[in-house]
């Protein structure tokens, strides 16, 4: 460990975030004057990539520092390592006082994995502490605190709840609180996590009215958009239920509520930041802002994550830290989610000893000293998985269920509107990228996804003809967990499932 004095980390984090939404990122409509702030002070890491495009695994990767084929975490269901110290237990033995807030999506018994203390804010079932503080309020009323889902879940809807009480800034003012009652003689690693942009989008009034419908622009949605699609785009479509036609108003609404819910996240890091500067650490405090994946939000009529296109697959990541980064720097080298615990570690001034850390030091990604040409995102396994790689410009993504490889350039077409593996150039073009994922994936090993130096070959998926099998319910729980949420003497019309397999 290094004899220098440990700085605060503060990890600053949103869930389905797109890297498209940032002012100073280039996105005219958006307000985001604190993270505008990162990007003016800091340095912003524009090619950064989830290294899984769904929540769980996207989170273990960053959690561990490992890409999904070390970690083994490859979708919501899976279970994260018990058997590794996490970036959490690597800071708390290096004397941070390790504490989070809001969501963290931990699977597993293990609700800590290395925090000293957490106060808990999830989607799932159960009383938290989010929701104990809700009925301590008088707010048993509320049954959906983040919002309704099921066939809710893609409506642009108003929060139930006041600004003063919604989940944002619950997680922003415990935040708030941690910093204010630390005792400054030991450095701190707070996780400051929310559930927003992630759907139902639900801002607060009157954050509701910030974008409306005919000033958002239309969703991206090329002339040739099937040809960029993968199953797992029209599998969730269903699920979500956004397969029945498009609405370009009601997704025009549904990006301003969006927008709305990142502003008013947006907000509440503002808050934090001008509590660190008025107590004089801000400076010494290296500041991390992620999300775990995008969000498609009607680009090429999809809609959720789970695909390996920008618009999911890049996420925004920002860094200050005026020691060791420098202001207003835009660094275009591949970056990935599995940086962010060798990145706190190496702030930490603790030696990368850890095994199996896939990622590099943001410092040294951004000062060129790591040597580093691509990154890596894999969602699922054997049939069902999508693999990507990505260089600073180019893109290779191959589809198991679909037996169907994708390349994009964007130094040619920055906009992802043209599959280029459907032409003779662009296949000669991505053979490179093709083989270095190809063969990452046979060291590993990963035996379900290679043979013989190839894609290893799976039947194909294809949709179900009936436009309501596979439709879900995703109702999260009440804050009156242990009550029915259903009018006395009345029955919900499907009481289970609608068609399919329930999730």
């Amino acid at each position: 460990m290094s004899n220098r004095k440990q700085p605060n980390i503060l990890l600053l984090y949103t869930d389905q975030q797109r890297a498209d939404t940032i002012h100073a990122l280039g996105n005219e409509l958006i307000q985001t004057p604190t993270m505008d702030r990162l990007v003016r002070e800091g340095t912003a890491f524009t090619r950064a990539y989830t290294p899984s495009p769904v929540c769980v695994p996207g989170r273990c990767s960053m959690y561990y520092g490992q890409y999904p084929w070390n970690s083994g975490c490859y979708d919501n269901g899976f279970p994260m390592p018990d058997d590794r110290s996490s970036m959490f237990q690597v800071l708390k033995d290096a004397g941070y006082r390790t504490h989070a807030v809001g969501k963290l999506h931990f699977n597993g018994k293990d609700q800590l994995r290395g925090l000293e203390s957490r106060d808990v804010q999830e989607e799932g079932g159960g009383i938290d502490d989010y929701k104990s503080y809700l009925l301590d309020k008088g707010y048993d009323h509320v049954f959906d605190p983040q919002g309704q889902r099921s066939e809710m879940y893609y409506m642009p809807q108003l929060s139930q709840l006041p600004a003063k009480d919604h989940p944002t800034q619950w997680v922003g003012d415990r935040s708030l609180d941690f910093i204010r009652n630390h005792d400054f003689n030991r450095p701190f690693f707070l996780m400051s996590s929310y559930i927003h942009p992630h759907p139902p989008f639900a801002p607060p009034t009157p954050w509701n009215k910030l974008y409306r419908a005919p000033e958002v622009p239309h969703p991206f949605v090329p002339d040739n958009y099937q040809d960029c699609l993968t199953h797992a785009n029209r599998h969730q479509n269903r699920y979500k239920y956004r397969d029945q036609g498009i609405d370009r108003n009601m997704v025009r609404t549904m990006k301003g509520f969006y927008y709305a819910c990142i502003s008013f996240i947006d907000y509440q890091i503002g808050r934090i930041l001008q509590e660190l500067e008025a107590i004089g650490q801000l400076d010494n405090t290296l500041i991390l802002l992620s999300s775990d994946h995008g969000e498609m939000l009607g680009d090429y009529n999809s809609f959720g994550k789970r695909t390996m296109l920008d618009a999911a697959a890049n996420v925004p990541l920002l860094a200050r830290f005026p020691e060791r980064l420098a202001a207003g720097v835009r660094c275009e080298k591949p970056a990935n989610l599995v940086d962010i615990m060798p990145t706190a570690m190496d702030a930490a001034g603790i030696a990368p000893t850890a095994a199996n850390i896939d990622g590099v030091s943001l410092f040294k990604l951004a000062d060129g000293t790591a040597d580093r040409e691509v990154v890596y995102s894999q969602y699922q396994k054997a049939g069902k998985a999508l693999y990507l790689v990505a260089s600073e410009h180019r893109k290779y993504i191959y589809s198991a269920p679909d037996d169907k490889e994708y390349y994009f350039d964007h130094a040619v077409e920055k906009a992802e509107a043209t599959n280029l593996a459907l032409t003779l150039e662009g296949r000669r073009a991505m053979s490179d990228l093709k083989r270095q994922l190809v063969g990452v994936l046979a060291e590993k090993p990963e035996a379900e996804a290679v043979a013989d130096g190839d894609w290893k070959k799976y039947p194909t998926l294809r949709m179900p003809e009936d436009p309501d099998e596979g439709l879900l319910y995703q109702d999260a729980a009440s804050v009156r967990d242990s009550e029915s949420v259903l009018p006395p003497g009345y029955v919900a019309s499907f009481p289970g499932q609608v068609k399919g397999k329930r999730k």
